[in-house]
């Protein structure tokens, strides 16, 4: 049956949360855990699904997610039927290329929508980092009949992770959906969704022409929440690790989740491996004065400090008596001798010169744009 689906990702999300991390990339090309983009988390779900015709929704800063994508080689979704369609924006007049919200992205790229062969597709967002296989989700949608099924998960009443368009479900004992809100002061539910969401093509095609010509422009604001007394909507539950990228709060902390091992074995469990851009590096190097503890350190490091709790991405270079704990620094690098960095995001590129001190805390990291020199 998953032969008969296609994925759509939208990549446009709000970029303000991430702030300096989203000012020349897409959410969807922020890098994650050592050597990944968040968008391979949900590229090889679907494609470790057998989704073979999945769709890119691109809007602004999307260069470095049309490199990082290519072809889709990576993903096995280089091939002459379906594939993988990267969707930008086209730009007229009228027509500024950026969406107003997810059914105006939708609509745009209906072509592609109607042209696609399958009969249900799976609408997806890039901020979101999980590892699964859509197949229980598909076999529940069609055996209930649904019109919608959404993906959610279990979170605390009290759960506060800066998240924008946290949406909650009430759902019944048969797994129908009862209520949504979005992003409500006090929630009364458990279950937050996961920004996936299953349905049929014509209906999604229904759905979008209906709602554009009411002035609408928001799937889950102007559709499901609207609509969700009217048409038969169910939630598919998840129990796996999910990790909504939608602060820079959460993006720190879901990217030291990773340093702990259970949260690894359930991201990267080798049943369903999680494909990305292949890069070949040398190996990480760690020269007589290196000491490391409880980092996550990748290809092409040289390491000449200490290093304790840190995501060190590829090429990072630490001089002689650095200390570097819970911090991330992406690839690139350079921090020179002497200098202590705690509770710091460098970001691609960055150079710290020689006996700089900064530091931060776990809800309020301190963050270094791309490309710069302290």
């Amino acid at each position: 049956m998953q032969g008969n689906v296609f994925g759509l990702v939208y990549t446009g999300e709000s970029s303000m949360q991430l702030r300096d991390l989203t000012y020349s990339r897409s959410v969807a090309a922020v890098p994650f855990a050592g050597r990944y983009r968040c968008i391979d988390f949900v590229l090889s779900s679907l494609v470790n699904t057998g989704i073979s015709n999945v769709g890119v929704i691109a809007q602004k800063n999307y260069h470095s997610l049309m490199d990082h994508l290519g072809s889709g080689k990576e993903w096995e979704l280089h091939r002459k039927r379906d594939g993988l369609f990267i969707l930008p924006p086209f730009v007229t007049h009228d027509n500024t290329g950026i969406y107003k919200g997810t059914l105006d992205a939708y609509r745009s790229v209906l072509g592609y929508i109607r042209r696609s062969s399958q009969r249900y597709v799976i609408l997806t967002g890039s901020h979101t980092v999980f590892n699964t296989t859509f197949h229980k989700m598909i076999e529940q949608h069609i055996q209930t009949g649904a019109d919608i099924t959404i993906m959610y998960n279990e979170v605390p009443l009290e759960h506060n992770d800066d998240q924008f368009d946290e949406l909650r479900l009430d759902v019944d004992e048969t797994g129908r959906v009862q209520d949504l809100q979005l992003n409500p002061y006090r929630p009364t539910s458990f279950h937050s969704a996961c920004d996936v969401f299953m349905l049929e093509k014509t209906l999604l095609e229904y759905l979008i022409e209906e709602a554009v010509s009411h002035g609408f422009t928001d799937f889950i604001r102007d559709v499901l929440l609207k609509k969700v007394h009217t048409l038969k909507i169910y939630g598919w539950r998840y129990d796996g690790y999910i990790g909504c990228l939608s602060s820079i709060a959460s993006y720190f902390t879901h990217n030291m989740n990773i340093l702990t091992r259970q949260v690894r074995d359930d991201l990267f469990n080798p049943d369903h491996p999680i494909y990305t851009k292949v890069k070949d590096e040398v190996p990480a190097h760690y020269l007589p004065g290196a000491k490391t503890r409880n980092s996550l350190i990748a290809d092409g490091c040289v390491v000449d400090g200490e290093v304790d709790s840190c995501v060190l991405f590829r090429g990072v270079k630490v001089g002689k008596g650095v200390k570097l704990s819970n911090c991330l620094v992406l690839q690139g690098c350079d921090i020179q001798e002497g200098c202590e960095l705690d509770y710091v995001i460098l970001d691609k590129g960055c150079t710290v010169h020689s006996g700089c001190r900064l530091a931060g805390y776990d809800k309020f990291p301190v963050i270094i744009r791309k490309g710069s020199s302290i």
